[in-house]
């Protein structure tokens, strides 16, 4: 026989040498005393299976071989593996499946080495399930199978003695999960349907259980201290044993079970639910509440709904609370109603301060809770207190902030913090053009009659409402804040201008404050007839203006000028500080002892009203100069007045105020005709880029477009349409009444 010869061998002859080989593998996973397998054993079988594939035909036996080997496989299982896990039950069973199945993955390992030539050829050419697959299928088709489903409940029993409290071997279960997970050789069809959907299920039932229970025991806090807990130990459950793919489905499971099912008897328990721990500031519980409910679908509505409406009845309970205060304060003492109001800005501050806090802590700044606190804040910002309209309050708050001897004594960085607050609270008052106006009137009591107590203070909180309503809203009161500086400088160029034409000099100190007149509030301008010494002021300041400028007209508010004019008294002399109106009726006394209301009245050209407060102020008030017949506390045309030469008072320099118009009600009117224009204008707007417009869609495209200042009422939109119609700017659709055109 040549060297190039080789000996055939049968298919007999080969498998008895195979079968010792395989018996050896058998008995040392049986942990029977076999030697380990040498290299020269490894070598042996190896060739046998590979000379017995190699052979020429019909001696080619790979078809055969490959039929043994999964024999070999059924063989043991059947033999060996099966009978050991019948005899076995519960954690027992699980042990032992856990050691066969390992024990299986060693012999596939083994095995398929031996016949390794198989897969490398036969297999590839006739597209057959590789050799690790197939000693894996019989594993799943004998074992697997038949104890697929005592296996799963024997792993869910322990899990739920694991949620009773019991200890339990983890490593076990993560082990017999594997199972499931590689039987499915990369698919997770058998983990999901065979165990992970029956657990899901025992989960649903085990917490719908327990929450029924706890619902009618614990308090909302304990009930969720419970749920969290529960999450938190089936999450730690996935991370030991369950496979990573099970964590949603399960934590989606208790959420449903002990949240969703029971969200509203849990918010809405009756002394310990939502509304209860936000009226305790339980801030803890409710973030905890936070964290639970975002976890389930629209969790958070009916949270965010409560937060609403607790906010809501805190800040009405707020408005009540300072109608009544001004209620009973208004049959004792005006001024003090102010304070109320004072006092009431301040808590809405405060409110929106907590309540701030607990959106951004508390509830992790979710929008939803943003929205909601913005809602209840515009319910009750926008009801007014005692017939003051809330941006009327605003604009008296910052006025007590911003001027000298204010109520509110703070500090710089309090001051600015807290006009921060206050424009942050302008941005849930609807009618943010009358906080507007109010504001300017006050603005301008405080420039002109420096009132202000910090120049940067007024600059800075025009700057944060510039940030907030945009330009066009402080424009007018930044030209205020600019015009005074300007004034100044006026001021002190008129000042040298005398010092250098000394014949031009009136003879009294005079300050004249110019002003722009489209940024300040309208002021009435009457022809007050001025006593002669006056009469020489304006005319020299009128030369001095013109040697600046030729073209500007300068019109005199003398209601906004004051006076200091010296009080030749018996006693003494005393320095009386009055306004213009004041002091040109004082002066007339000088070359008159008596005077009648009528006389006065026509000397000074003033109006009625203007008359009756001034003479007022001079002869029924604190400081009597004038004295008046008959002697009574109001004025009447029928009366006569004369300069009181016995006057005296401990001061030696006395302010004689004069009591100031109501002006409310001119704000009001001024701002309704704003708003006329406004509208007008927003309706042309339209109009001109649409051309064509039904009348319900122009109203709301008017109404979005001054949202941002007012809230435009509807009628007043329908006859602005109408006023634009009659002066043709608009037409109306023959056929279609509520069709409107533009009329280029």
């Amino acid at each position: 026989m040549t060297m190039g010869e080789r000996k055939t061998i049968d298919l007999e002859q080969g498998w008895e040498f195979m079968q010792k080989g395989i018996t050896k593998l058998k008995n040392i996973l049986e942990g029977l005393p076999e030697p380990q397998f040498s290299s020269e054993d490894y070598m042996m079988l190896y060739t046998t299976i590979y000379n017995m594939c190699t052979q020429k035909p019909p001696h080619d036996y790979s078809q055969q071989l490959y039929d043994k080997y999964r024999e070999s496989f059924e063989e043991y299982i059947s033999s060996m593996v099966l009978p050991s896990l019948r005899e076995k039950h519960d954690e027992f069973m699980l042990r032992e499946l856990v050691k066969r199945w390992t024990n299986h993955k060693v012999m596939v390992r083994w095995l398929s080495r031996f016949f390794h030539y198989l897969d490398r050829y036969f297999i590839a050419r006739r597209s057959l399930p590789p050799l690790n697959e197939v000693g894996l299928t019989c594993f799943r088709e004998l074992v697997y199978k038949e104890l697929n489903s005592k296996v799963r409940d024997a792993v869910i029993s322990l899990i739920d003695q694991e949620r009773e409290g019991e200890q339990i071997d983890r490593a076990l279960l993560k082990n017999v999960l594997d199972i499931f997970v590689e039987i499915g050789m990369g698919q997770m069809d058998y983990y999901e349907n065979d165990f992970e959907a029956a657990m899901l299920k025992d989960t649903a039932a085990y917490y719908s259980r327990k929450a029924s229970n706890w619902i009618l025991e614990d308090s909302c806090p304990d009930y969720m201290l419970k749920a969290e807990e529960c999450l938190r130990r089936e999450k730690d459950r996935v991370s030991h044993y369950l496979h990573s793919s099970s964590e949603p489905k399960l934590l989606e499971k208790v959420q449903h079970e002990l949240l969703s099912v029971y969200a509203t008897q849990l918010l809405e328990k009756e002394h310990s639910g939502c509304h209860a721990l936000l009226r305790d500031d339980k801030v803890e519980d409710l973030s905890r509440m936070f964290r639970l409910f975002s976890k389930i679908p629209k969790g958070l509505d009916p949270v965010s709904n409560i937060f609403k409406q607790h906010v809501t009845a805190e800040g009405t309970a707020l408005v009540k609370q300072a109608e009544d205060a001004a209620s009973n304060k208004k049959a004792e003492k005006k001024d003090i109603v102010g304070l109320q109001e004072q006092v009431f800005v301040r808590k809405v501050i405060e409110l929106h301060d907590k309540y701030l806090a607990y959106v951004n802590d508390c509830f992790q700044n979710h929008t939803l809770f943003h929205k909601a606190l913005k809602e209840a804040f515009e319910v009750f910002c926008n009801k007014g207190v005692a017939g003051s309209s809330s941006a009327e309050l605003l604009a008296t708050f910052c006025d007590n902030i911003l001027k000298k001897g204010g109520s509110e004594k703070l500090s710089d960085e309090a001051i600015e913090e807290t006009l921060e607050k206050v424009v942050k609270l302008l941005a849930y008052i609807c009618d943010k053009d009358l906080f507007a106006e109010f504001y300017r009137k006050k603005l301008a009591r405080r420039l002109l009659f420096d009132k202000s107590a910090n120049d940067d203070h007024e600059r800075s909180i025009l700057t944060k409402l510039k940030q907030q309503c945009g330009g066009q809203f402080t424009s007018k009161m930044e030209g205020m804040v600019t015009d005074l500086t300007l004034a100044r400088e006026n001021q002190t160029s008129f000042e040298e201008y005398l010092s250098n034409n000394p014949q031009a000099s009136p003879g009294i100190d005079l300050t004249v404050t110019v002003l722009t007149t489209g940024f300040w509030p309208s002021y009435k301008s009457f022809d007050l007839n001025l006593p002669a010494e006056m009469v020489k002021c304006v005319e020299v300041f009128r030369e001095f203006y013109q040697t600046k400028t030729k073209h500007r007209k300068l019109t005199w508010i003398y209601s906004l000028g004051t006076c200091n004019i010296s009080g030749k008294f018996e006693p003494k002399t005393m320095e009386l500080i009055v306004t213009t109106y004041q002091a040109s009726a004082l002066l007339l006394f000088n070359s008159s002892d008596k005077l009648s209301y009528s006389e006065i009245m026509a000397e000074l050209n003033l109006s009625d009203d203007d008359v009756v407060r001034l003479l007022h102020s001079l002869s029924c008030a604190k400081y009597k100069i004038l004295n008046k017949e008959p002697n009574t506390k109001t004025i009447s045309p029928n009366d006569h007045f004369e300069f009181n030469a016995k006057f005296s008072d401990k001061m030696r320099r006395i302010k004689i105020p004069l009591p100031p118009v109501d002006e409310k009600k001119k704000v009001i009117e001024d701002v309704d005709k704003d708003r006329r224009y406004a509208i007008d204008a927003s309706i042309v707007r339209i109009m001109k880029s649409r051309k064509v417009l039904g009348h319900q869609q122009l109203v709301m495209e008017c109404v979005e477009q001054l949202g941002r200042m007012f809230k435009p009422d509807f009628k007043a939109i329908k006859k602005r349409i109408e006023d634009l119609i009659t002066r043709d700017y608009l037409e109306r659709d023959k056929d279609n009444p509520h069709l409107f055109r533009y009329l280029a």
